[in-house]
């Protein structure tokens, strides 16, 4: 059986009544929708691939911070280490409890913000992050959470989309339809830039190395598929539409450049979907 943590508003720390609105709207932004099914479909496999590269080993206490639906969290526990699993919404964590109960996994899950992580200094031998934390709005103070929360010699490691890879470029091809950022927030494929990530970090890691690599998707057949596909299931996808919907021609401009960035990025019914894999050790 799943150890399970009662989620509760105190887990979730933020220091301002705007902040605490913003992380209210981002939680419900990953609710809609259903990631699940972009999880279980598409960018699942990213999970393992981090948990690979870090090399959780049995017995390690290991940290998957903005973990959504599990995506690390549960291969990390198939390799038998003592995983917490946090994310700012409920609802992805319940789909993960289910899926490791399934599997008979025994991992705590806990609704958590990644910029005020409820835990001690160093408590963690591992602490991850896989397409997850890159969402947090504020990049440094996430940063350094992330190492803050690992003991000394443990090992962090953040998995990202790319600017320029393609869901980078979807982000940008939504940006002109979507209302302004708050302020203070940065973009998230900003964590997709080895140069961006390596200041976050500085001098509290060591050991840095970056991986470009690319995931290979091959479940649309064309960009309308895709662009219908992100319109029922994406959080952010959602939310742009959302906030168009009183318009048509902004609906019908913002489907036809999403419609052709699909296609621009899909060679013999294959995409190639980038991301940058870091990993360091905490000094």
């Amino acid at each position: 059986m799943t150890t399970t943590s009662t989620p509760s508003a105190a887990t979730t720390i933020t220091a301002t009544p705007e902040d605490q609105a913003l992380k209210a709207k981002h939680a419900a932004l990953w609710a809609s929708g259903n990631y699940a099914a972009v999880a279980d479909e598409i960018v699942g496999g990213l999970g393992g691939i981090l948990v690979d590269t870090v090399d959780v080993s049995n017995g390690q206490r290991v940290l998957d911070v903005a973990a959504g639906t599990g995506s690390s969290a549960i291969p990390a526990t198939r390799r038998g280490a003592d995983v917490t699993a946090t994310d700012l919404t409920p609802e992805l964590l319940e789909v993960g409890r289910a899926a490791a109960d399934a599997e008979g996994l025994q991992l705590t899950w806990r609704t958590a913000d990644a910029e005020a992580l409820p835990f001690p200094d160093g408590d963690f031998d591992t602490v991850i992050s896989c397409i997850g934390v890159m969402f947090a709005p504020h990049h440094q103070v996430a940063a350094d959470e992330l190492v803050r929360v690992c003991r000394p010699g443990g090992a962090v490691g953040v998995l990202s989309w790319t600017p320029e890879g393609f869901i980078g470029q979807l982000f940008a091809v939504m940006k002109p339809y979507a209302p302004p950022p708050p302020p203070g927030a940065s973009p998230a494929p900003l964590w997709g830039h080895v140069d961006h990530v390596r200041a976050l970090f500085g001098d509290q890691v060591r050991d840095l190395v970056a991986r470009q690599q690319t995931l290979r998707v091959d479940r649309f057949a064309d960009g309308a598929e895709f662009r219908e596909f992100m319109k029922r299931n994406y959080g952010p996808t959602i939310a742009v539409y959302r906030f168009n919907a009183d318009d048509p021609a902004k609906v019908e401009a913002l489907d036809a450049d999403i419609a052709a960035l699909g296609d621009r990025f899909l060679r013999d019914g294959v995409m190639d979907w980038e991301y940058l894999l870091v990993t360091a050790r905490k000094a």
